[in-house]
C-alpha cells in the first residue's frame, strides 16, 4: 500500500460510492474484465468483528486493508500484514491460515471472498456503515441501558457466581471460586477467552524469597501514592502487598502441574538509579517450538477451572446488568445468534471486561490529552468500555481522574503524526527498544529531559513539544550499551541477574525487529549525523551540536545537563547511526469503577452495591496520572490478586 489511510476514510469512500456500486451489482453489469472496478468492504466474525476492504481494477486486486483492531494484539493483529500480503500475491481470498491465528485468518478469508463476489457482481454490495464516526460525533459515550422485552429472552441460567469477561482477572476469579466449591459461570463475548497477560507483580512470593528479594510494603505504597499524585485508595495497594505473594505461589503450583517454571524477574543488586525500581515481576517460561507458544497461561488456568467444575459460555456478550430491589442479580447477554439470554447469580456478579482502551469515544471524552501522545494500541480486543458503562447504568461511581498505561515504544515515519487516526490505521512500528535511555531530542533537535525514568515521563513531556513527539538516537554499538543500561521489567533485553528470561531478547531485536523497522521506514539509518537529521526532518546543525554535547557528557562520565545516571549514558559516535520518530504505545486504560477491599462496587453515595463486584481494568482507585512501570507487572499483579480474592470471597458467602 503506497498511501496510509484510515478505516474511517475507507468507509467514507465506500458510503459515498455505495449507491452506484449497488446499482451496478444489482444489474449484473458485464465489466470489460473480471471485476467491476471500485472499492468494496465486507465483514466476518473472528475473535471480534473483522472488516476487509479491497480495491479492484478490471482484472486485479490492487489493494487490501484489514481492520483487525478487535483481534488479539499479539495474534490476530500481528497476522494482518502476512494475510494482506497473501491475498495480493494469490489474488484470491483462498489463502493459507497464519500459524497460531486460525480464527482471524478464517474471518479474513470469509470477508475477502465476500468482497470478491461483490466486485464480480455476484452478490449485492455490503455497505458497511461508518458507525464509529456516528458514535464519535454524538458525544454521548455513556448512553442508556437498552430496554429488552421479556418475550425476547430465550433462555435463563442460574449460578452462584457469574464472571463477565474471561481474561486476566476473570480467569483467576472463575478458577478460585470454583476451587472453593462455588457454582460459577464465566461468559465472554469472544469464541475464546482474551488471554492472561504474563508479567505478574507480587510481594513476598516464594520465588522472591529464594533469590533474596525483599520489598518494604510501606515504601511501595508510598511510591504508588506519589506516582498517582494521591489519587488512589491506599487500602487497595496495601491489600495487594499483603496477598499477592500467596496468589503467585498458587499460580506457580498450577504451572508446575504442567511442568512449566515460573521465574521472578530480579533486580540488579548494584544498580543505583534516580527512579527507584521495585523487582516485583514474575513471568512463566512457557514451552515454545519454532517461535510459537505451545501452552498459554490462559489455557492452564482455564483447564484447572474446568476441572474444579467451572463452566464457560463463550460468544456471549453482556448487554446490561440487572438490578432488583437494590441488588445486582445478574445480566442479560446476547449469544452468537443474536438472541438474549438471562444469567442470574445468587452470590454475586464479577465484572472483568478489561476497561475501555478500544473505545476511542470514551477516551476522547475522559482523557483526550493521552490520545495526543500515542500512535499504536496493544489493548485487548474486548476493552470496549461495556463493563464500566453497565456498572454506571446501575448506579456505580467511576474514578474522577482518568489515565491510561502507555509505553514509549511506537515508531512513526517522519511524515506521520501521533493521534487517534494513526492508531486506527494500524500503520506504525513496534519499537520495542524505544524504552532504552538513548539520547532523545525534540523536533528542534535539542535534548529536553533525563531519558532515564519511567516510560511515560517522556510521553507526558511530549505534551510540551512540537508535534507531541520525540526522536530517539543510537549508534552501531547499541547492543553493548543496552546491556550496560541494566534496564528493568519488560524493557530489559538481557537475562536478569538470577537467570530469568527477558520478554524479548536483544538477539530478536537485532536480527528481526530492527531490520524490519528500517525496511518499513519507521527507523532511519545513515552514515552521518547530518544525513540522519535530514531523513528525520530535524535541523542538521542543531542535531549535530546536540550529539556532540551528548558524547562529551559520556566521555566525562557525568550528565551535568539533566542528571542521567552514569551507566545510562551512551555516545552516538559509531556509524551507521539510527533514529526514530517516537511516540506512545497504549496498553490499557487504568481508571474505572470505585471498589472497596472486597472488590464490591461503590455507588455515588459511597456505599457498596449488593451483588456487584469489579476487578482488573474495569476497577478504579489504584492508578492515576501514569503507570509506575518500574514496579514490573503492577497492573497485572493487581488484577490476578483481586481476581483470586473476589472468587474466594464470593464462594464463602
Amino acid at each position: 500500500m503506497t498511501k496510509s489511510i484510515t478505516r474511517r476514510a475507507f468507509l467514507r469512500t465506500t458510503l459515498a460510492s455505495g449507491a452506484s456500486m449497488a446499482a451496478a451489482a444489482a444489474a449484473h453489469a458485464a465489466p470489460a474484465g473480471i471485476y467491476n472496478p471500485g472499492t468494496y468492504s465486507a465483514k466476518a466474525s473472528g475473535i471480534g468483528e473483522v472488516v476487509v476492504t479491497m480495491t479492484f481494477d478490471a482484472n486485479k486486486i490492487t489493494d487490501v486493508v484489514l481492520d483487525v483492531s478487535h483481534e488479539t494484539p499479539s495474534i490476530g493483529q500481528a497476522a494482518a500484514a502476512e494475510l494482506k500480503k497473501s491475498i495480493l500475491l494469490m489474488q484470491s481470498g483462498d489463502i493459507d491460515a497464519v500459524s497460531g491465528a486460525s480464527i482471524t485468518s478464517k474471518a479474513v478469508r470469509t470477508a475477502a471472498a465476500k468482497c470478491i463476489a461483490q466486485a464480480q457482481g455476484k452478490v449485492p454490495v455490503e455497505v458497511i456503515s461508518d458507525k464509529k464516526k456516528a458514535e464519535a460525533d454524538d458525544g454521548d459515550w455513556l448512553g442508556k441501558a437498552p430496554e429488552i422485552a421479556e418475550k425476547d429472552i430465550v433462555a435463563r441460567h442460574e449460578t452462584e457466581v457469574l464472571v463477565i469477561g474471561c481474561g486476566t482477572g476473570g480467569m483467576f476469579a472463575i478458577a478460585s471460586a470454583a476451587e472453593a466449591g462455588a457454582k460459577v459461570i464465566g461468559i465472554d463475548r469472544f469464541p475464546v477467552g482474551t488471554g492472561v497477560r504474563e508479567d505478574l507483580g507480587a510481594i513476598d512470593s516464594r520465588y522472591q524469597k529464594a533469590w533474596g528479594t525483599k520489598i518494604d510494603k510501606f515504601e511501595f505504597i508510598t511510591m504508588a501514592t506519589l506516582y498517582a499524585g494521591g489519587h488512589i485508595q491506599q487500602d487497595l495497594v496495601k491489600l495487594w502487598c499483603d496477598k499477592s505473594g500467596a496468589v503467585i505461589d498458587w499460580l506457580g503450583d498450577r504451572l508446575a502441574e504442567k511442568g512449566i517454571e515460573l521465574w521472578h524477574e530480579s533486580g540488579d543488586k548494584n544498580d543505583e538509579t534516580r527512579y527507584k525500581h521495585f523487582p516485583i515481576g514474575h513471568s512463566p517460561r512457557l514451552p515454545e517450538k519454532d517461535g510459537k507458544i505451545l501452552v498459554s497461561l490462559s489455557s492452564v488456568i482455564e483447564e484447572y477451572a474446568r476441572k474444579c467444575g467451572a463452566r464457560f459460555d463463550y460468544s456471549m456478550k453482556m448487554v446490561k446488568l440487572e438490578k432488583v430491589n437494590g441488588r445486582v442479580t445478574g445480566c442479560i447477554a446476547e449469544n452468537s445468534d443474536g438472541k438474549y439470554v438471562r444469567y442470574v447469580a445468587t452470590k454475586g456478579v464479577v465484572v472483568a471486561t478489561g476497561g475501555y482502551a478500544q473505545n476511542f469515544r470514551m477516551m476522547e471524552a475522559l482523557q483526550p490529552w493521552n490520545l495526543r501522545v500515542i500512535g499504536r494500541s496493544g489493548a485487548m480486543p474486548g476493552a470496549r468500555g461495556d463493563g464500566i458503562r453497565a456498572c454506571l447504568w446501575v448506579g456505580a461511581k467511576m474514578d474522577e481522574t482518568h489515565s491510561m498505561m502507555k509505553f514509549d515504544r511506537c515508531a512513526l515515519r517522519p511524515d506521520q503524526k501521533p493521534g487517534v487516526e494513526t492508531v486506527q490505521s494500524g500503520d506504525s512500528g513496534f519499537f520495542w527498544m524505544g524504552s532504552q535511555p538513548w539520547l532523545k531530542v525534540n523536533a528542534d533537535g535539542r535534548r529536553f529531559m533525563n531519558e532515564s525514568g519511567t516510560y511515560e515521563n517522556l510521553l507526558h513531556a511530549d505534551e510540551y513539544q512540537k508535534g507531541h513527539c520525540h526522536y530517539t538516537l543510537f549508534d552501531s554499538n547499541w547492543v553493548r550499551y543496552a546491556k550496560q543500561f541494566k534496564m528493568h521489567g519488560c524493557s530489559r533485553m538481557f537475562p536478569f541477574e538470577n537467570g530469568a528470561d527477558p520478554n524479548i531478547s536483544w538477539k530478536i531485536v537485532e536480527e528481526k525487529m530492527l531490520p524490519g523497522l528500517i525496511a518499513k521506514g519507521y527507523v532511519q539509518k545513515a552514515d552521518t549525523i547530518e544525513e540522519l537529521a535530514k531523513k528525520l526532518g530535524l535541523p542538521p546543525d542543531q542535531l549535530k551540536a546536540t550529539v556532540e554535547r551528548n558524547n562529551e557528557l559520556y566521555r566525562q562520565g557525568a550528565d551535568v545537563d539533566y542528571g542521567k545516571e552514569k551507566h545510562r549514558l551512551s555516545p552516538v559516535d559509531k556509524a551507521p547511526f539510527y533514529g526514530a520518530k517516537n511516540t506512545g504505545w497504549m496498553l490499557c486504560t487504568m481508571d474505572g469503577i470505585q471498589i472497596n477491599t472486597n472488590m464490591n462496587a461503590i455507588d455515588t453515595d459511597g456505599n457498596p452495591i449488593p451483588g456487584l463486584y469489579v476487578i482488573g481494568n474495569d476497577s478504579g482507585g489504584y492508578f492515576a496520572n501514569e503507570y509506575p512501570n518500574l514496579a514490573t507487572g503492577m497492573a497485572c499483579g493487581r488484577t490476578v490478586t483481586f481476581g483470586r480474592l473476589v472468587g474466594q470471597h464470593l464462594a464463602r458467602l
